[in-house]
This record gives structure tokens, C-alpha cells and sequence, in this order.
């Protein structure tokens, strides 16, 4: 959108906890916040009425949820553009069907959502860290280190606690290695450091923003990650990555698409893949897929 419209004004609408990925990007005017867990539907009223008032020339919703659709279909934008599947799809201009194609990346299908009106190049996610999330991170910066980040909101999306420290204990002990999450995060992230033989293991969690770990990320040897936000952090700034696939797979299209970049997973299964999102836990009770995943000496990048 900001190639094809250069001088345009674009804004973003996310969800609360969100936002700060999106602080002094370079193409957005604003940053919208849905604060779904206080006054859910009442600030859900209220971000239509700003919606409105802003009297966009065009809106898209990559989403398929019912909230975005009803935003995006009363936004009063002059096109409206969603995917087939959302909600509310039959009230917009343009509506692509969501469809899964085996290698093809999700990113890939958002730009179908564009296809009508811009070019047909796709372009790779990106976001910027600033000048002061670089400052933030710098005393981090001067040992040679790898980050992991263990946890994902869904446990069957999540390598298991002991192969975390597997992986810990084939890293050299020259190289520092920062275990990256939310404040919810610290414990098992306290518990892997417990467990581990390493020496050089570090909490972070929940000491840094989203664009500060992004940056440290950024210029880590390497950062190993479910199949959860991390992986996309990592794909934002290009930053090496290896992604554990547990109950998911490449094929739904939500892969690393750093340039140096790998997935490890357990192999075929005929219960994998359970779901596209995950569950809190193994529908069939032993969690093979996580528990059967392999780490390897060639992993301790």
C-alpha cells in the first residue's frame, strides 16, 4: 500500500499489548489499540466512531474474526477489502477467499487482499527497532550469544521444558544464551535455568519491550523459537532463526522467512497436525510430536 501510494496516510489498528511493535515505523500515521480485556465491546463502539469520523478512502481486514469484519464493514471507507471467510464479508468491495496452498506463506495470501488496486510483488514483513531499543539492548550485545524463546500461549505449539534445556547444554559455554518472553514467562524460564548445566543462561523475560528484543534478536548468532510471535519477530528484521514445530506445520504457511533460517520438527505423525492454532494440551495425551523432536549437536548454532 505505501508503494502504491506513497504520500498516503496509513494507520494500523491492533490489539492492546500490540501496539508497541509499531512505534516510529516509518509508513504509519497511527497506531489504533482495541483494549479487548476492559470494556471490550464499548471500546470496540468507540474505535468505530474514530474509525468513521477519519473518513478512510480504503480499509482491510486481515482478519477473519467477527469484530474486525464488523469494523471494516461499517467503517464507511469508501472500498472495503476482506477475506472471503470473515465476517461481514458480504457488505465489503473486495473479498478474496482465504485458501491454504502447500508453500505458500500467509503473507502471500494478505496481499490478495490488494491484488485489485496495487502491483503483485509481495513484500517481506519488516519493523524497525529504534535508535533507543538499540541503546536499551547494547550492554547485552558485547557477548557472543544465541536468544531462545521457550514459551507460546498454546502448549501444544510449545518444545517441551526438558528439550529447552537439552538445547541449552549443547551451546557452548563461550556463548551467552538470553531466554526472551512475557513477565508470565520468567518462571519457566527460571526453571530452565535451574536445570540446565550452562552457565551462561539469562532471564530477560518481561525486562524487555517487543522492539527491544526484536533488536536483540536482530544481531543474535542465532534465535531459537516455537511456532509463536518470536518466529515473526525474528522474520521482521531478517534475524537467524530455528523453529521447533510441534503440533503445527510448515504447511499452514506461518514458516521463517529470514534468509538463514530452519525447522526442526518430529517428522510425520498421523495425529499431527492436531489443530492450526493449538491446544492447551495433547488431544491424545503423550505429546509426541513436541516430546519426539530431536536436538541434535548441529543445532547448537
Amino acid at each position: 500500500m505505501h508503494e502504491e501510494f506513497p504520500s498516503a496516510s496509513i494507520s494500523i489498528l491492533v490489539r492492546k499489548g500490540n501496539e508497541g511493535i509499531y512505534a516510529n515505523h516509518p509508513f504509519l500515521k497511527e497506531v489504533l489499540v482495541w483494549d479487548k480485556k476492559t470494556n471490550k465491546y464499548k471500546n470496540l463502539l468507540q474505535l468505530l466512531f474514530k474509525i468513521r469520523k477519519s473518513k478512510f478512502d480504503l480499509v482491510i481486514n486481515c482478519h477473519r474474526y467477527a469484530s474486525s469484519g464488523f469494523l471494516t464493514a461499517f467503517s464507511g471507507a469508501n472500498h472495503k477489502a476482506g477475506l472471503k471467510q470473515s465476517a461481514f464479508s458480504y457488505m465489503l468491495d473486495y473479498a478474496p477467499k482465504h485458501s491454504f496452498i502447500v508453500g505458500e506463506h500467509e503473507i502471500n495470501r494478505y496481499h490478495k487482499l490488494v491484488e485489485d488496486f496495487a502491483s503483485n510483488k509481495v513484500f517481506k514483513p519488516k519493523i524497525y527497532p529504534t535508535v533507543n531499543d538499540e541503546l536499551a539492548i547494547e550492554k547485552y550485545t558485547n557477548a557472543n550469544y544465541v536468544c531462545m524463546a521457550p514459551s507460546s500461549v498454546w502448549f501444544t505449539k510449545q518444545l517441551p521444558k526438558h528439550k529447552w534445556i537439552e538445547l541449552c547444554n549443547l551451546i557452548s559455554e563461550n556463548t551467552t544464551i538470553y531466554l526472551l518472553g512475557a513477565p508470565s514467562d520468567k518462571k519457566l524460564a527460571e526453571e530452565i535455568i535451574s536445570e540446565s548445566k550452562h552457565k551462561q543462561v539469562i532471564n530477560l523475560c518481561g525486562q524487555l519491550t517487543l522492539l527491544q528484543s526484536t533488536a536483540l534478536m536482530k544481531k543474535a548468532r542465532m534465535n531459537y523459537v516455537n511456532d509463536s510471535a518470536p518466529l515473526h519477530l525474528a522474520s521482521a528484521v531478517n534475524a537467524p532463526t530455528t523453529a521447533f514445530f510441534c503440533s503445527t506445520i510448515k504447511d499452514f504457511g506461518f514458516y521463517p522467512l529470514s534468509d538463514s533460517s530452519k525447522i526442526v520438527d518430529a517428522g510425520k505423525m498421523d495425529c499431527r497436525p492436531c489443530g492450526l492454532h493449538g491446544f492447551n494440551s495433547c488431544p491424545k495425551k503423550h505429546f509426541n510430536c513436541g516430546n519426539f523432536i530431536k536436538i541434535e549437536p548441529n543445532l547448537a548454532s
